[in-house]
């Protein structure tokens, strides 16, 4: 393997460096490869006065990288896989999916220890249609509003009295040392995670051996499997990242357990399925979940949303 350094591209906030600085540490502990980090502006993190699923849904936090990474300007990039859209540009592919952080939601609050204890009317503040979808599809009552910036910043508008609560991806926070901020990780059952959410996914040029060797080592095979499972459910509803629908996989022993979610925005109409399937098979058990759930009525919620959306 050549000595020269490879460039790894990232977007600039807080917990991207964090993925990135240990993404590069790995490398350099492990190979001895001197890792350069390349700060790269996406369209998600300059446009942030719009909800993102009206910016277009579909690779903001991901496309400029892609495109330095086609363009040869870096070797490998590292994206929270929740970020990543199922469809890639031709020429670049996904070849690492690294062990998965606690992909549960968090519940943030100065006043309040518990979800259960918002009152009436509480402002929640959320940058995800799929969280809004199930907290007011268990709370109804509540002021469920928009919340853009990065990790630090959505904490401080908090901290500020902006919002009575927030939430937000319990990994982010774990991963930048700031649990003690989590009043409450979210059961599954009540808010059921993005596909993809607590794993990191190392995005290279197809056939780049000298990368793909780099990173083999951070690999792990049960998150790989079940964010395969998720990405296959989210490419059969159409691969959108910011559409009210949420997956979530776990490995039992050979097969794994998945369970889907699609809903609408305001939270009136939520369903659920779940299914097992063989581990040798996850983006099929991803894709027959996606069509139960599309013939129980999920194609109609979807064409309401991007039609909305004017996705």
């Amino acid at each position: 393997m050549g000595s020269e350094a490879l460039r790894l591209g990232t977007r600039g906030s807080m917990l991207a460096l964090w993925q990135a600085r240990f993404v590069k540490a790995g490398i350099e502990r492990q190979t001895g490869l001197p890792v350069e980090i390349v700060k790269i502006r996406t369209t998600g993190d300059k446009v942030l006065d719009v909800p993102l699923a009206r910016v277009g849904g579909k690779g903001l936090f991901v496309k400029e990288i892609e495109e330095a990474l086609l363009s040869g300007g870096i070797d490998l990039a590292v994206h929270s896989m929740k970020d990543v859209p199922t469809e890639l540009p031709p020429g670049l592919a996904i070849v690492c999916v690294t062990k998965r952080e606690d992909p549960r939601d968090a519940f943030l609050s100065v006043k309040y220890a518990r979800f259960e204890e918002l009152p009436v009317g509480a402002r929640v503040g959320t940058s995800s249609l799929r969280r809004q979808t199930q907290l007011l599809g268990a709370r109804p009552d509540l002021d469920v509003r928009e919340l853009r910036g990065n990790l630090d910043t959505r904490v401080r508008k908090m901290e500020e009295g902006a919002y009575d609560a927030i939430v937000l991806a319990a990994a982010g926070l774990r991963r930048l040392g700031w649990e003690d901020r989590i009043r409450q990780c979210l059961p599954v059952e009540l808010s059921l995670p993005a596909i993809g959410q607590g794993a990191l996914g190392i995005e290279a040029r197809e056939g780049d051996a000298r990368v793909a060797g780099a990173v083999a080592f951070l690999s792990d095979r049960d998150t790989t499997l079940c964010v395969r499972a998720e990405r296959g459910f989210l490419d059969r509803l159409g691969g959108g990242c910011q559409v009210p629908v949420a997956a979530h996989a776990v490995t039992r022993g050979e097969g794994i357990s998945l369970s889907g979610l699609v809903g609408r925005p305001d939270g009136s109409v939520i369903l659920r399925a779940g299914r097992i399937g063989p581990a040798s098979a996850p983006e099929e058990l991803g894709a027959a979940l996606a069509d139960e759930l599309l013939a129980a009525g999920g194609r109609r919620i979807l064409d309401e949303v991007y039609r909305q959306s004017g996705g």
